[in-house]
């Protein structure tokens, strides 16, 4: 994987779902810090590897580009994220401490119902946790929101990225109730599953870093 000096950012703004060149362009030119690409074949923004690569090299330096896994075989999400040279891996499934350990840039997705205290984030050693909506169907991507009180409590376990219903109305609320170091937007500013509205991605970037420069000033 691609060495994670995107880290070193005060903030990260992530949109994720990306499925073509045109639409991660669009949302880096608009200031988005990170961009996702979903690997999960039973989701309806699902990207095949040989497709990635060409949307990671669109922005490639100018964003982290993140490959989002839902328990994917380990030697898999490993050949993946040399392919296409991601940041980061992002794991949304099942995945043990000891599977999400055996990759330098991990981000491990929790989702979240009314309570986090069934978390063990100690287990996991990575850079970042992201907490998205809790969903029986769904492992990302339902468009719900979570309380964002249980997001700011859990930055005492480390970098909290906040997902889950996230649109550009209300992504400064989000900011300014959690204070985490990251949001993650994907079905909030999409005119179709997998294809981005490139308006509401300028709109939710540009609100989304007034409220974390607000938060950092």
């Amino acid at each position: 994987m691609e060495d994670a000096g995107e880290m070193k950012t005060p903030y990260l703004i992530k949109v994720c779902g990306i499925t073509n060149p045109a639409d991660a362009v669009a949302a880096v030119d608009a200031g988005a810090t990170a961009i996702g690409i979903n690997f999960f074949t039973g989701s309806k923004r699902y990207v095949a590897p040989e497709r990635a690569r060409e949307i990671a090299d669109a922005v490639r330096g100018r964003a982290a580009v993140v490959g989002v896994f839902v328990n994917e075989p380990l030697e898999s999400a490993k050949a993946i994220a040399a392919a296409v040279k991601l940041t980061y891996c992002q794991f949304h499934g099942d995945e043990t401490p000891e599977y999400v350990g055996r990759f330098q840039n991990a981000f491990k997705a929790f989702r979240i119902d009314d309570a986090h205290r069934s978390i063990d984030f100690d287990d996991y050693h990575c850079p970042a946790f992201l907490l998205d909506a809790y969903s029986e169907q769904e492992y990302g991507g339902t468009g719900r929101t979570f309380d964002w009180l249980l997001a700011r409590e859990a930055n005492e376990f480390g970098r909290i990225i906040v997902a889950g219903g996230l649109t550009p109305d209300n992504v400064a609320e989000a900011v300014d109730t959690a204070q985490p170091w990251g949001v993650d937007v994907s079905s909030g500013v999409e005119s179709a599953p997998g294809v981005k509205d490139h308006n509401a991605m300028a709109r939710f970037i540009t609100a989304a870093r007034a409220a974390f420069i607000r938060q950092t000033t």
